[in-house]
């Protein structure tokens, strides 16, 4: 049996949480049935993301993309399409604007798009035309939340949108390579601190900004107190400003970008997100295989991916005085940090291992090559009542 050729298409290598999930598909899938394959516009960043796929052979190719629009990747990109003669492309994000017109003349390939964020966040307003059109017309679309699915129903009129959601190497978290006091040692940090951590990028979308105004209002009247806040972004510095006339400049750490993450998070006591609006964080579920207990406000897929009281706290978006009492409880209480952390290494354990997400985007996959005709691949689906698992 000849292997299906998936190629996944990324505007970049970077350590956002789309182009990780896409690296995990391709990691996961079965080499014995699928040859997967990368196309990156940027060049090699030198994210953990380029060794990841190096480690197992999978081969790359960088478009060397400039920032903003570039004609340069429609004459690059159509030699690289043409050269794999793909089964099955698939891609994130904002790539569709560049790789549309190349893929439409590729009569004989199947085509699916994994939208990552509520659709009126993934792209900017003027390229959602061809979004729609897309979408509408053979490309099938994946999200990866109901509220996800939603969202494109609502913007593009795409109905019953299919979902798939994130999964992580649940493993790689529960087992961190550096244990825990040795990591505090190293970051100047005392067994007895409390520390919360958010990993997210220095974007509006995370609201750090309402994170930093809840840290002061709760937690950091005792003095034990720290946060921890990894990632880097247009906002830092404006962060570590705010931070310095609340007073918080030495109880609020700047870690930058980091490839240890499960250390970093094996470390912690707490993850805190203080997002105005999310797709399926990874975070979220990276902290919960970690063992850590959730405060998070209610964006997106997160009240789908623990419950309130069992696994951490939700609190609506914006609520700047939720968000510092719920933080603060955990700060009083480690049996309760102990406790709603072991539950959540077991939710996450359970619901959230890539293993899970790979399968079903295999499964998918199946369906898709063995309909005769790539682009009408959605409307194919539809007329013989296929029905794709929902994860």
């Amino acid at each position: 049996m000849n292997k299906i050729k998936v190629v996944h298409i990324v505007p970049m290598l970077s350590p956002g949480g789309a182009e990780r999930v896409a690296v995990h598909i391709v990691k996961g899938l079965n080499r014995q049935r699928y040859e997967p394959i990368v196309i990156s516009f940027t060049e090699r960043l030198g994210c953990d993301l380029d060794s990841l796929l190096d480690e197992v052979g999978i081969e790359v190719r960088y478009l060397g993309k400039h920032p903003g629009f570039d004609y340069r990747v429609y004459p690059r990109l159509h030699p690289v399409l043409k050269y794999y003669r793909p089964d099955i492309v698939h891609t994130h994000l904002h790539v569709l604007r560049y790789a549309l017109p190349f893929l439409l003349l590729l009569k004989s390939i199947s085509l699916l798009h994994t939208v990552h964020n509520l659709a009126e966040r993934e792209i900017e307003p003027r390229a959602r035309w061809i979004q729609r059109y897309a979408l509408n017309h053979g490309v099938v679309p994946v999200a990866v939340a109901q509220e996800v699915a939603v969202s494109v129903e609502r913007l593009y009129g795409v109905q019953r949108c299919r979902v798939i959601s994130n999964g992580i190497p649940t493993s790689l978290y529960a087992c961190p390579q550096t244990p825990r006091r040795e990591w505090r040692a190293r970051q100047g940090f005392a067994e007895e601190d409390v520390l919360f951590v958010c990993v997210a990028r220095f974007a509006p979308q995370k609201n750090h900004a309402l994170l930093l105004k809840a840290f002061a209002q709760g937690p950091a009247t005792d003095p034990r107190a720290h946060l921890v806040l990894v990632g880097e972004g247009i906002l830092q510095e404006g962060l570590k400003e705010q931070a310095k006339n609340l007073g918080l400049a030495n109880r609020v750490h700047f870690l930058g970008l980091r490839t240890d993450i499960p250390d970093v998070l094996g470390a912690m006591d707490a993850f805190v997100l203080s997002s105005d609006w999310e797709g399926n964080p990874l975070s979220v579920m990276e902290a919960m295989a970690s063992g850590l207990p959730i405060v998070s406000t209610d964006a997106g897929g997160v009240p789908k991916l623990f419950k309130s009281g069992k696994e951490g706290f939700i609190v609506a978006r914006g609520d700047v005085q939720a968000l510092g009492r719920s933080m603060a409880s955990l700060l009083r209480d480690q049996e309760t940090r102990q406790s709603l952390g072991s539950a959540a290494a077991r939710r996450a354990k359970q619901n959230f291992d890539v293993s899970t997400m790979v399968q079903a985007y295999e499964e998918l996959y199946e369906k898709l090559v063995n309909l005769p005709h790539g682009l009408k691949a959605e409307t194919a689906l539809g007329r013989q009542g296929v029905s794709v698992p929902q994860v």
